[in-house]
C-alpha cells in the first residue's frame, strides 16, 4: 500500500513539473513575441516618421506633387535609398504604402545592376499607383519594376505633366552623394501588410 501511495504521489510531482514547463514555456514565448513584436513596431514607425517627412520634403521641392499625393489611388514613399556600385550595383531601401492617405503596410526594394556605374548615392523614392490594380500588382511578391523603366528626377515643376505608365509613376530626389547611372528598372519590392 505504501508504494502504491508513493508512485502516486510521484507521478503528481512530475505532473506539476510538466504543468509549470509547460507554463513557464508558454510565458518565455509569448514575452519574446511581444518583444519582437514591439521592436517591429518600434522600426515600422521610424520607417513611416520617415516616410511622411520624405512626403514633406518631395512637396517642398515641386509644390505641384502635392496634387499626386491626393489624387493618385495609393503611393508608396521610400524615404532612404542607398545605392553604391562600381561595375556591379545594388540598392536598398524601406518605405511605407499609402492607399488613400492611409498606411497599410511596409515595403523593401532591392536592387542589383551591372552595366557602366561607378559611385554611392543616397535618394528619395515615391511611387504612385493609378488605381487598385496598380497597387494590387505591387503588394504581390517580387513586384519589380521593369528593366526600361525610369524614374523622373524630381525638381521644381516636373510632376505637373508626368505620365503614368502601366500604372505607375515614379520619381526620385538625390540626397547626398554622386552616381553615374540613374535607371531604377530592375527594382523589386516585398509588401508586408500591418
Amino acid at each position: 500500500m505504501e508504494s502504491y501511495f508513493g508512485i502516486k504521489k510521484l507521478n503528481r510531482m512530475k505532473t506539476t513539473q510538466l504543468i509549470f514547463k509547460a507554463c513557464s514555456l508558454f510565458f518565455i514565448g509569448l514575452l519574446l513575441i511581444v518583444t519582437t513584436t514591439q521592436a517591429q513596431n518600434e522600426t515600422d514607425k521610424k520607417i513611416m516618421d520617415d516616410s511622411k517627412r520624405a512626403k514633406y520634403a518631395f512637396a517642398r521641392t515641386d509644390k505641384d506633387i502635392e496634387n499626386l499625393f491626393k489624387t493618385s489611388y495609393a503611393y508608396a514613399i521610400f524615404p532612404n535609398v542607398g545605392k553604391g556600385a562600381v561595375g556591379v550595383g545594388g540598392a536598398a531601401g524601406s518605405g511605407t504604402v499609402f492607399e488613400k492617405g492611409k498606411a497599410i503596410g511596409t515595403v523593401r526594394m532591392t536592387q542589383v545592376s551591372v552595366g557602366v556605374q561607378l559611385g554611392g548615392q543616397s535618394y528619395r523614392e515615391v511611387l504612385f499607383f493609378e488605381n487598385k490594380a496598380a497597387l494590387n500588382r505591387f503588394k504581390e511578391d517580387n513586384f519589380e519594376l521593369a528593366a526600361q523603366t525610369s524614374a523622373v528626377a524630381l525638381k521644381s515643376g516636373v510632376s505637373a505633366n508626368a505620365k503614368y505608365r502601366e500604372g505607375v509613376l515614379v520619381f526620385t530626389e538625390e540626397k547626398s552623394g554622386l552616381m553615374y547611372e540613374a535607371a531604377i528598372g530592375g527594382q523589386k519590392f516585398n509588401f508586408t501588410a500591418y
